[in-house]
């Protein structure tokens, strides 16, 4: 079990200790659930009251975050708590699971493939032809790595993941389990006879640098040219990617958002859970989607959206109230009918 004392954590996040700076920490906790032992944190003022009766040994909390009662616990005041927590998270999980070397056995690395000396490939990991591999790479056990496939610096595939032929990762990307890159798209085109037939998908992914990939996504290969997602992107589990999408810089894709192909969303976006989005689409910069938004339209200015269709989101907030009052509505207009028919009969 790491212990660490909460001058240790000020020093390692530059915060400032207010109580007993050798109160030692030896887990992580939510303030409201925290016991002897806890690190917590604190960043918003409505949380500041569990400040009183908190368990919590050590609370990281925001230098703006006020509080004037008494605690048992040490706080440590930072800029951001959060991010301060964060940064601790980080170091902890590089003790816990620290970076591996070497290439186990049984595992298969095609003739002419280098792998560098601080790279780790996993048991029964396959490695296709032509693959290059950068400095400080992690492949899981089970990942299969297709031909003609480049793997930038310092990068994760954990177990299981499958990149087809000539895809291109970045640096620094985190690829979880089951992510699929550079299946086919979906593409085929009926005969006359209204037969089905496939259209080959000749293209391929591009992944740019610090993009991480959430468990059982897909992104799918180009018909022609690329499928990109641009640097800093960070998609949930259950996500797919078709064919020819562009996802932005630093745009996040949640839990089981659907993207058809060919659809271009721009940068510094948020789509929450289960977006669904027609294909051929534009999705300006600066876009948030709430969860469950069906996007039928491209989408020009930014803003924040919802609904199915979506609309902007203080136009459907009023169409939710009324919504609410149809039932209401329903019976009035009945109502007025019974009456106008009332008057014609006389």
């Amino acid at each position: 079990m790491l212990q660490f004392s909460a001058n240790q954590i000020a020093q390692a996040v530059g915060g400032e200790v207010v109580g007993n700076g050798n109160a030692m920490a030896n887990n992580f906790a939510k303030i409201e659930e925290a016991q002897d032992g806890a690190l917590c944190f604190v960043m918003d003022s409505k949380y500041a009251h569990y400040l009183a009766d908190t368990k919590a040994s050590v609370v990281l909390i925001n230098r703006d975050v006020e509080f004037s009662g008494s605690t048992s616990a040490t706080l440590i005041r930072v800029d951001n708590a959060r991010a301060s927590m964060a940064q601790l998270l980080t170091m902890v999980e590089e003790t816990i699971n620290p970076r591996r070397r070497g290439v186990e056995q049984p595992s298969f690395v095609t003739e002419g493939v280098e792998v560098p000396d601080d790279s780790y490939i996993g048991a029964f990991a396959y490695i296709g032809k032509n693959v290059r591999i950068g400095k400080g790479v992690q492949i899981y056990p089970h990942c299969y790595i297709g031909d003609n496939v480049r793997i930038g610096d310092n990068t994760i595939l954990y177990d299981g993941v499958k990149v087809y032929y000539n895809s291109q990762i970045g640096q620094s990307c985190v690829l979880h389990a089951g992510v699929v890159v550079g299946s086919d798209g979906f593409g085929f085109e009926p005969d006359a006879n209204g037969v089905y037939h496939k259209v080959p998908q000749i293209g391929d992914v591009i992944i740019e640098d610090d993009v991480e990939i959430g468990a059982n996504t897909t992104i799918d290969r180009a018909m022609m040219g690329h499928t990109i997602v641009h640097r800093n992107t960070k998609i949930d589990n259950l996500v797919q990617v078709a064919h020819n999408c562009v996802v932005g810089e630093s745009t996040v894709l949640c839990a089981q958002v659907g993207l058809a192909g060919s659809t271009t969303v721009g940068k510094h976006c948020i789509l929450t859970g289960q977006v669904g989005v027609a294909g051929h689409l534009e999705i300006a910069d600066n876009v948030i989607i709430g969860a469950q938004g069906g996007v039928a339209n491209s989408i020009k200015k930014q803003g924040i959206y919802q609904g199915s269709p979506v609309l902007d989101v203080l136009t459907f907030r009023k169409n939710s109230v009324i919504m609410k009052q149809l039932p209401e509505l329903r019976q009035m207009v009945m109502e007025h009918e019974r009456k106008l028919k009332s008057i014609n009969k006389e």
